[in-house]
């Protein structure tokens, strides 16, 4: 009998293992140089000529309300707390699925929306949809944090990239065209709102909406100092945002909410296309139906009064009213044409005229 050394062993092991190994290479090899060849074959597909870029045929975003609300958009709406930015989030969700109107904004057909809530009692929400429902149309779905304890026991968090792909399925399979997430701080546990590297939990989510067409429409908080809480990041790929703020004579709506609208960005209309607005939402006691008006401000009237409350200069005014100093400049000169107000240097003053 042929007696086999450890030496023997450890060769015969070496030979055993060596093709295994090599086999695997080679395939991996195959695999990444294949992968490879068709992430360069996409490229090249989707590459053209500046000269034909007008012959390349992609389907333009519809427009959804007015001309500043597309498909795919992502947009945001924020305030400080009990302004009214759920009442809004609403009131523009029923009007998208009925084909009304937003203001002075039209529907420019019927949408299928999804409202994820992650805040509010649920008999709130059923309260305020029926107040603000002003027809039976369809297409209204709402998704809430209680229901889905008290049906199935488990939690909303959307930070979890598997309820992300989840959600994102489950628009496409109900034909979901607005997906509103009230509110960002609720329904994404885990995601550090100063932290702009946390944001890469949610943004390449919002990416693939937007591919498929998806518009998504987030409510957020404001901080103490005005602006939108948490990190500058998330506002890099929004479409627009909205800002509210409290109105002259809130108190006077007992039941319903009065606030001030200003778009702080807006890739998709013009300032003239979109002014601030004041909003009343009216919901008497003992009535099942809200009404709803709007009106446009005089922007000229709040730069007046930053000028009266000690702002001179156009750095600190356009801060506190969300414009850009260029804004500020058109606004300044109509206050020198009409006579109240005077430029020294790069300060404001008002002349004393009223």
């Amino acid at each position: 009998m042929k007696t086999i050394t450890r030496r023997g062993i450890a060769a015969q092991r070496a030979l055993l293992d060596r093709p295994v190994f090599v086999d695997t290479l080679e395939v991996a090899q195959q695999d990444a140089t294949g992968l490879r060849a068709e992430i360069l074959d996409n490229f090249n597909a989707a590459t053209c000529a500046a000269e034909m870029l007008a012959k390349v045929n992609v389907p333009p975003r519809e427009p959804i309300l007015g001309d500043w609300f597309k498909q795919g958009d992502l947009g945001f709406i924020y305030g400080q707390r009990g302004l009214g930015k759920t009442w809004l989030a609403m009131h523009l969700a029923r009007q998208c699925v009925e084909g009304g109107k937003v203001a002075d904004w039209k529907v420019h057909k019927p949408r299928r929306v999804l409202y994820v809530d992650g805040e509010m009692a649920f008999d709130e929400i059923r309260k305020r949809d029926a107040a603000l429902s002003t027809t039976p149309a369809k297409g209204m779905f709402y998704l809430h944090h209680e229901v889905l304890f008290h049906k199935t026991g488990t939690v909303l968090n959307l930070t979890d990239p598997l309820a992300q792909q989840v959600l994102l399925e489950k628009c496409e399979r109900d034909g979901i065209e607005i997906l509103v997430l009230d509110n960002l701080s609720c329904l994404f546990a885990g995601v550090r709102e100063n932290d702009a590297d946390a944001w890469e939990l949610v943004l390449p989510w919002l990416l693939a909406l937007r591919r498929k067409r998806i518009a998504v429409v987030f409510i957020a908080h404001a901080g103490r100092n005005g602006y939108m809480r948490g990190t500058t990041r998330r506002e890099d790929a929004a479409f627009w945002i909205i800002e509210l703020t409290e109105a002259n004579n809130a108190d006077e709506v007992q039941t319903g909410a009065k606030f001030d609208t200003r778009f702080v960005k807006n890739r998709n209309a013009t300032e003239a296309e979109c002014p601030p607005l004041e909003w009343q939402f009216n919901l008497p006691k003992g009535k099942s139906h809200a009404t709803v008006s709007s009106k446009p401000l005089s922007m000229i009237h709040d730069f007046r009064k930053c000028i009266e409350n000690g702002l001179t200069g156009a750095t600190d005014i356009a801060g506190e009213l969300r414009i850009s100093k260029g804004q500020v400049s058109k606004l300044a000169q109509k206050g020198i044409k009409a006579g109240w107000l005077k430029k020294k240097g790069r300060e404001y003053a008002l002349t004393g005229q009223p």
